[in-house]
Parts: C-alpha cells; structure tokens; sequence
C-alpha cells in the first residue's frame, strides 16, 4: 500500500447495538473495495473483524478491530466495535482515535439501547457523527420511521443523504439526494452498480429531503443562511463546502439508507466518505500536555513534525506477543525509530510497523500523522501511553475508560495459582483497562471489576484459555466494620501465667467510650503513681490496636472507640511488653462485648439514570435494597435517580437495573459513609462467623 499523508486519510467507527450489523458492513465494505475476495459471514465465524475463539462461538464483537481499505485515492481506517454494553470501553477507546463516529440503526427496530449509550459517547467526546440505517432489505423495514427516531432521540441535525427507493426483501436502489441521482445495485458479490434518473414516484420525496438538507448546511454560516433566503438555493460548490464543513462542526449528521447483506448504498457511502467526512487534517490537532510542565499544547497532523504516537488498544496473542495499536498525531513513525514513553520515563525502539485488517497484518515501512497502525513487542508500553520524540516531550489525554459498575471476587480452584492468575490479570487489564485488578488486603481477597457480568465471565474463560488457570467467580466479602454505642468504666483483665522458672504477668483497667462516627481510635494515658509502669505504657496500646484489628462480632476492623488505661498493676519480675500487650488485647475484647456493641456497613450513593417509565419500577427496587430516595431530577426523557444503598445489597445491581429497564438504566455508585446495620441482619452475620470459626477450629 502506499503512503498517505493527512489530507488523504479518513478515520471511522462503526458503533451502535449489538445486531445491528457493524460486523457485517464492516465485511462488504472490504469486499466492496478489493481488500477482500470473499464475504465472510458471522455465522459461518469466518468474517474479518469477529476472529478470536471467543467470538466465533459467541457470534458477537467482544473487542475492537482495526480495518483498512482504499477507495478513490484515499485510505479509509475503520474499526468495528462491539455494541454490548460490557464493552463500552471498546468503543470509548475507538472514539478517541477516530474522526467521525458512524452509529448502525437497523431499519425495522429503530434507535435501541446500545445506540443511545453510544450516542452519549459521542457528544461526550464531540466526534462528528454520521447514521446508518443498515437491514434495509427486513420485510419489516422502517426507513422513515428509524430516521424520525434518530432525529429525536440521538440528534436532531440528522439529514437524509441517501433514501431507498423501495424498501424491504426488494431492496436494490438508493437515491442520492445531493447528486439527484438514483444507484441501482446487483447482487452483492458482483460489485455492480448502475447510476440512473431517480423514478418519478420518489422525486417529490428527494426534493423534500434536499431542501432539508440545505437548509442545514445553509446554518452554519450567516452569508449561506442570507444566500439561500435570498435565493431559495445554494451552488454545488456552495453545497458541497458548506457540507463538509458541517459535519466536521458537528453542527449536521449525514444519514445512510443500506443493507449491508446485500451490499446495497455501499459504493455511494464509501463515495460519501471519502468526498465530505472529516480528515485528520479537518480536526484542527489533538490537545496534549508538555510533560513536567502543565503547559498545553497543540499537536497538529503535520507530517514534518516531530513524531508523537498514541496507543489506543493493546491485544496479546498466542504466537505474536503483545501488539499495541496506535495513532500518529504527528510527524512520521517508522520500524527502527527510537521515541520515549512520555509516562514511564522509558525508552522505546519501534520495530515492524503494520496495518491491519482484522488479525491479518501487513507490513509497512512508514506511517503519516493521522493514521492508524500497530507495532509488535514494545516492552514498556501499553494501552494509553504516549511516544514522542525528545525534542517534543508531551503527552496525550488519556482515554477516559468507564467506572466500573459490577464487580466479583476471584476463588482459585487449584493451589499455587496464584501468581499465574496474577500475571494473567494484570495482563487483561493492560489490554482493556475497563477490566480492574485489585487485591483486598483487608479483605484477603482479589476483586476483579467491569461494565458487565459478560465481561467478568469472558475475561475467566480467557483466564483458563491463555493462562491455565481455573477460577470461580464469588461475591465479595463486605467490608463491615464494628464499634460500640455504650461506656464502661471499668473493665479489668489480669493476665497471669507460671509454668516454672519466669512467668508472665500484665494487669490493667480500663475505660471504654465511643467516639463519633469517622473519629476512628484514641488511647488515653490516665496512669497515676505508676501502678503500670510508662515503659509498659506502649505495649498496652499496641495491644489494643491489634485486638481492634479482627473484631469479636464478625472479623472486622473496630473503629471509632476510646480507651482509657486507668489502673493495673505489674509484678516486678514476671511483667514484661508481652505480658502487658496480651492483657490490653483480652480486655478490650471483654469490654467490647460489654460496652453494646454493633455492627456498621458501608452505605454507597448511587445516581441512577432511567427513562421515565421505568421509574416506578426502579425506585421499588431500591427499597427493596434497604435503599433511601435522596431526591430525583429530569433529564431530557431520562429521570435521574439519586440515593442511598447498602453495598451488600449492591451485588450484581447492573444486572437487575438494564432487566428493569430493557437495557436503557445506567448507574454510578461511590462510598459515601457507615451506617449501623439492621439488628437481624447483623445476627445472621454474626453467625456465619462463629460458625466459620467453629469449622476453622475443628
């Protein structure tokens, strides 16, 4: 292939719901153009873009790929990204490096779920946008229908581009409203289309979709706007400027009539691409940080520049190690270029550069600003670092990956595991860091966490496939917390131990007192006279602190408790450190259990988004959580729940909330405080504990 500079670039996604037919498109578009000499087909598990085991069985994208092709001088990077929610990292990641998102509607179901949460990436991100209403060809097509829903409901600068002439089994033709022409097209492996005068039955229909198309392009500039109220009209060239620079404003949303199956609107959308969609050139650079100086700078597409390279995604494979995809923000990269990882502080030496269709590589010698590639083996580089040469040492935003809203803890079902799952984990992590490792230690525990219960599953059998490890997935242990809500004044333990020769012996008296809640552990020195010596002093508190430790209720760390050594006493030659630490311990845990004590759980505040009418449903469900209702605001269509919910009762909540909502809910969550648990539910846990005790000891 040969070189491309910035201006002869564009750089696409294709995102929206699961089904809709990215994969697919993504299949004819490489046929289409010659890259490919076959169709493959996702239930066959043989297409370009869905290669690894994972999705072949599961016939869904799982991960992102990176494509390729040319079409009329120009080079065309696109990437199919997965439309379950599990994997919105996936397409956050791919909107960072791209310059124009291209949403897949399918024609009979209209805007679904996975559409509106894209759609929100997309503002977020403030990619220009483009629409595919693909499946034209369903006996249940809804062309004017799905674009009244995509005007509502993910943006109203959506303008018809291309319409079908007939819809449904017998779709072959879309009329082009800018060129007023209608594309009749064969069957999909023939590549044929015939250019024709659009029929006389869908003139009317083009002229209305035209006017609406002008009247958006003549919006963005007011000697376009005076024209055409003028006029009534505006040039071609007037047309076709105005065009391109709307939609690199963002300010109109082209829309596509398709069937991705039956390759029907593919060559006037590869046309459309290549003639209107933003370059890299068009995005006006990328805003990145002078490293150890929190200075911003401007790193424009320009291929004489100093090179600066982003890695976007990293996938390890069996037989080829670790492959980092990348973007060139500036200047040119090549095999054998030594650049710096501007966040390590590391080194790096590129070796052989490619371009990919798929899992398919092939070589290149150089990559411009504005393109995609990958590279092999980097050592110290992963997913969201920056290389940059040393003359231009900045740093690129990093990819802003979702919170987690799920998380699991890992049990390993085989001794000695343990540091092949650590190092496989970490792994996944670097690959998708929407997938978060950590180890608990308060807990004992490794929690793993993500967007979707799938994500979690996948990334176990990816565990067991890659690594030969096998794990289960448990809920997490809750880390509770005991205190007191009573005094006593005094509380006495002897410990006194002969056994022959020197024995030991501690004493002491204490005072026991709840603090206010976050206030966490005071100790008191209240000794008069020396009744415990001062050099004893310290061994009784650090005594305290380690009883504090493993509460007696349930196991957990005690909190907010102040003890005043009042009294004891020693005996001048068996009294030591020891002595006096064993005697703080057992009265502390004897006071404890004297001064009412209790159980704390922490409590989450969670912000709930759902449309409106799954509000009643939602707010039930967050009772029946022991949840509290904080307050509610609107937004847009969507009702924003805020709230209070024990973390216990958190466990697997995104699953509930998208079977709530038909897919549509999202939540946040975050600590907010402890809060005393439920007297019967502390009973329960209280028991599980003794009798995990019990069983320990047995």
């Amino acid at each position: 292939m040969k070189e491309y500079e910035a201006g002869s670039l564009r750089n696409i996604a294709f995102i929206g719901h699961g089904g809709s037919g990215k994969t697919s498109l993504s299949e004819i578009l490489l046929f289409t153009a010659g890259e490919t000499n076959r169709i493959g087909n996702i239930s066959e598990g043989n297409t370009v873009s869905d290669y690894t085991p994972n999705e072949i069985e599961k016939q869904i994208s799982i991960g992102t790929s990176l494509m390729h092709l040319e079409w009329n001088n120009t080079k065309i990077n696109f990437i199919d990204t997965p439309g379950y929610a599990d994997f919105a990292g996936e397409v956050i990641g791919s909107l960072k490096v791209v310059d124009t998102a291209v949403m897949v509607l399918k024609s009979a179901e209209g805007v679904e779920v996975g559409a509106e949460i894209s759609n929100v990436y997309i503002n977020k991100y403030e990619v220009p946008s483009a629409i595919i209403v693909n499946k034209v060809d369903n006996e249940h097509s809804k062309f004017a229908e799905t674009y009244a829903q995509a005007k509502d409901r993910l943006t109203p600068n959506a303008v018809v581009v291309t319409f079908p002439a007939l819809e449904g089994v017998g779709f072959t033709t879309v009329i082009d409203v800018i060129k007023m022409k209608a594309y009749q097209y064969d069957a999909a492996g023939t590549r044929k289309v015939a250019e024709t005068e659009i029929p006389d039955e869908f003139k009317d229909q083009a002229e209305t979709y035209r006017t609406e198309l002008i009247e958006k392009i003549a919006e963005i500039s007011e000697d376009l706007m005076t024209k055409y109220f003028e006029e009534g009209n505006l040039s071609d060239e007037e047309i076709e400027a105005g065009l391109k620079a709307a939609i690199a404003g963002k300010g109109l949303t082209p829309v596509f009539a398709l069937s991705a199956t039956k390759a029907v609107g593919i060559n006037s959308f590869l046309d459309f691409v290549v003639k209107y969609f933003p370059s890299p050139l068009d995005r006006n650079g990328e805003e990145a940080t002078l490293k150890d100086k929190d200075q911003k700078v401007l790193v424009k597409p320009d291929s004489k520049g100093e090179p600066v390279m982003f890695i976007f995604k990293t996938i390890s494979e069996q037989h080829v190690g670790e492959l980092s995809l990348f973007k060139v923000y500036s200047g040119s990269v090549g095999a054998g270029l030594d650049l710096m990882n501007e966040k390590n502080n590391k080194p790096e030496r590129l070796s052989q550069l490619s371009i990919l269709n798929g899992k398919a590589r092939k070589e290149v010698g150089k990559l411009y600003a504005g393109d995609l590639g990958a590279v092999v083996k980097l050592k110290d580089s992963h997913t969201n670092d920056t290389l940059s040469s040393k003359n231009f040492p900045v740093v690129i935003k990093a990819i802003d990956f979702p919170s987690p809203v799920i998380s699991s803890a890992i049990v390993p079902k085989a001794k000695g595991d343990e540091d092949k799952i650590s190092q496989g984990l970490h792994n996944m992590h670097q690959e998708d860091p929407s997938f978060v490792v950590k180890f608990d230690p308060e807990l004992s525990q490794t929690i793993v966490s993500g967007q979707g219960e799938l994500q979690l599953a996948l990334a176990i059998k990816r565990l067991k496939e890659r690594y030969g490890t096998d794990v289960d997935l448990v809920e997490p242990k809750i880390p509770y917390r005991e205190t007191i809500k009573g005094s006593q004044d005094t509380i006495e333990y002897k410990h006194k131990k002969q056994s022959g020769g020197r024995g030991q012996f501690g004493h002491v008296v204490f005072k026991m007192e709840p603090l206010p809640r976050g206030q966490n552990f005071e100790f008191v020195d209240a000794i008069v006279g020396g009744v415990v010596p001062r050099n004893f002093i310290p061994a009784v508190e650090k005594g305290v602190q380690e009883a504090m430790v493993k509460g007696v209720l349930s196991g957990n760390k005690v909190v907010d408790v102040r003890v005043t050594l009042h009294f004891g006493s020693y005996h001048p030659v068996d009294s030591d450190d020891m002595s006096f630490k064993i005697a703080a311990a057992q009265c502390f845990k004897k006071g404890f259990m004297e001064c009412k004590p209790c159980l704390l759980e922490p409590v989450y505040e969670i912000t709930v988004k759902v449309p409106e009418e799954y509000m009643g449903d939602v707010m039930g469900d967050i009772s029946s959580r022991r949840g509290k209702i904080l307050g509610m605001d609107s937004d847009g269509s969507f009702q924003v729940i805020r709230g209070n919910v024990p973390l216990a009762e958190l466990y697997k909540y995104s699953s509930t909330l998208r079977s709530l909502t038909q897919g549509r809910g999202q939540y946040h969550s975050k600590f907010a405080f402890y809060e005393e648990v439920p007297k019967e539910v502390e009973n329960k846990i209280s028991e599980e504990y003794r009798k995990q005790r019990e069983e320990a000891h047995s």
